[in-house]
């Protein structure tokens, strides 16, 4: 376990991201999203991260009911607040945010302090618990005003109240989290997609500033939301079709894996979990079956000849660390 910043909440190195039980993309079953808990659990990851976001609160509601087997002080979750879920009329569906489920709710961005408090209490009932353990603002890029003025403060307020142990905000994007380390008390940010194989963005300044300054850092989307996963014509990158240029990338990258005896999954993981400033990597996940294939992944040996390939290839730049240096 890795203590987050200077707070006293600690995570996993691995740690389950649990947007596909929102139903990301495909709908997923109450059966297989609690199955896909137990693996991560018999696989000693004790992160989970969720939010209002995935999939309406479908995602928070399952999570919180497959923990309820596990003793609460043995595992940490994180949730996120600036999207208010709001009752809606339920017709239709919430496949245009990337969610099959219902409408019954719309998103309203606020990260008011009221709207934080209230965001907050509704995931609170919809886990089942009465603490999470981290809370992020979740991707303020187009309200970066209100978020600093209101929505940081509130959760510093939350932290020094007890009721949360740490705070921070998780984005897709490196600069603005840039921000929050350097001009807030935050104890970690979470960087989705911008520290992989294919985008080591991150590294110019975030990566280098939060481990000067002692915030950590969650990675997010490791294999870029599927094509670091699987490099095909239809894989995704970033939610959308992967384009062409990276798509050959992604390929030749998984070739130099293969001709090392590794694979493009177990080099993706290693590679976000390798630099000094990351705590943790969460991988989402929507079946046991992909859980046991990520946590065997992320515990293989990727060997150096691969690494030295990818430089020398150009394929990755030679100056970022790759080999996870253990507690």
């Amino acid at each position: 376990m890795t203590r987050l910043g200077r707070s006293g909440v600690e995570v996993t190195p691995l740690g389950f991201g649990a947007a596909a039980l929102g139903n990301l993309y495909t709908p997923v079953s109450d059966e297989q999203a609690h199955a896909a808990v137990r693996a991560a659990w018999q696989r000693g990851i004790r992160y989970f991260d969720t939010a209002p976001h995935y999939g309406l609160g479908l995602s928070e509601r399952r999570l919180g009911a497959a923990l309820r087997a596990y003793d609460r002080a043995r595992y940490t979750v994180s949730t996120k607040v600036g999207r208010r879920l709001d009752p809606a009329d339920g017709t239709g569906d919430d496949l245009a945010h990337g969610f099959a489920v219902p409408a019954t709710h719309h998103r309203v961005w606020d990260f008011t302090a009221d709207g934080v408090r209230r965001t907050l209490e509704a995931s609170l009932e919809r886990l089942g618990l009465d603490r999470v353990d981290l809370v992020l603002l979740h991707d303020p890029d187009d309200h970066a005003e209100q978020a600093f003025r209101e929505g940081y403060p509130a959760l510093e307020k939350l932290r020094a109240e007890g009721v949360v142990g740490a705070i921070g905000a998780g984005m897709n994007q490196a600069e603005m989290l840039t921000r929050f380390v350097r001009d807030t008390d935050v104890d970690v940010v979470l960087c989705a997609g911008r520290y992989t194989l294919l985008d080591q963005g991150a590294a110019t300044e975030l990566l280098p500033e939060a481990e000067r300054r002692g915030v950590s850092v969650v990675v997010g989307g490791p294999f870029n939301s599927g094509l670091l996963a699987d490099p095909t014509p239809r894989a995704t990158y970033d939610y959308t079709r992967a384009p062409q240029e990276l798509l050959d990338r992604a390929v030749r990258i998984k070739e130099v894996a293969e001709r090392h005896g590794t694979t493009l999954r177990a080099a993706a993981l290693a590679f976000c979990s390798a630099h000094p400033a990351v705590a943790s990597v969460l991988a989402g996940a929507r079946t046991a079956a992909e859980v046991h294939d990520c946590a065997d992944q992320f515990e293989a040996t990727v060997p150096d000849a691969f690494w030295r390939e990818l430089h020398e290839a150009g394929l990755l730049p030679p100056a970022l660390p790759v080999v996870r240096e253990l507690p």
